[in-house]
């Protein structure tokens, strides 16, 4: 369980108030199993500092590995491009051609926490780019505050170069649907959630880079072709046969129809 969750905890009312309805036997019970409780709750802080201590040692171990990583990717012609554009999820961000366009410039992306010692303190995302005819920045940078009493995210201003500006589509404040619905629904693009910075712990997107794409982006490079393209047609084909199957009693309703009504006559 993790520290959030202590902190979640309700308030507890004075022992006397929560007692004072239930008989002898009752209360002694609820006594006995508020203490052992009390002890669990302890038990479970515990282990979160526990569990923290062992992602920050592995945290350190990880970052030589990044870091070599990294070395082989810019090796790699289109390797970012290619893992974001097989992602599910971060590829929808990507449908105007000059967005698509404007990805074939990023060279490399790093996502670390702000702290090794609080990783709950929050994170940043980095996108690198080269030289393109859309801003004259070579960094694009997310931050996102998780351990503030306002939980909050910022991004870095984009120098537009003169007469560009994308992502302009913005979210319908009265959708109650989840924010990957409404990158769907709205075609939300890369810029769109770049500059969107609400509530931090709502952004699925930002998640999707941060614990996935970010942690491995090969299975994502080495997506095959068509694989996509392969399911969507499975599932079209289950559809259809689905629907095949249903359709194949409507002959015999009809034919039972006829019946009756030949019989009537």
């Amino acid at each position: 369980m993790s520290g959030e969750t202590a902190n979640k905890k309700f308030k507890r009312l004075p022992e006397s108030d929560r007692t004072a309805e239930y008989d002898h036997t009752t209360q002694r019970n609820l006594e006995e199993l508020d203490a052992i409780q009390n002890n669990l709750d302890a038990l479970n802080e515990k282990a979160s500092a526990e569990v923290l201590q062992i992602e920050q040692k592995y945290i350190g171990l990880r970052k030589h590995h990044f870091a070599k990583r990294n070395e082989y990717i810019r090796n790699i012609p289109h390797f970012w491009v290619t893992a974001i554009m097989n992602h599910p999820d971060i590829s929808t961000l990507f449908s105007g051609h000059e967005e698509e366009d404007c990805l074939h410039h990023l060279t490399n992306i790093e996502v670390e926490d702000f702290n090794q010692e609080d990783m709950r303190s929050g994170y940043y995302i980095k996108f690198f780019f080269d030289e393109n005819p859309y801003f004259e920045n070579s960094v694009l940078s997310k931050e996102y505050h998780l351990g503030t009493d306002s939980p909050y995210s910022k991004s870095s201003h984009i120098i537009w170069k003169e007469g560009v500006q994308l992502g302009q589509t913005t979210l319908d404040p009265n959708c109650k649907t989840t924010r990957k619905r409404k990158l769907e629904s709205l075609k939300y693009s890369f810029f769109s959630w770049f500059n969107d910075n609400v509530d931090p712990f709502t952004d699925d997107i930002a998640e999707d880079f941060k614990g996935d794409l970010w942690l491995n982006p090969l299975q994502y490079f080495l997506v095959a072709d068509g694989q996509e393209e392969e399911t969507v047609a499975e599932g079209e084909e289950e559809t259809s046969s689905d629907d095949l199957e249903d359709s194949s009693f409507e002959p015999e309703n009809q034919s039972g129809s006829s019946s009756q009504s030949t019989n009537k006559y």
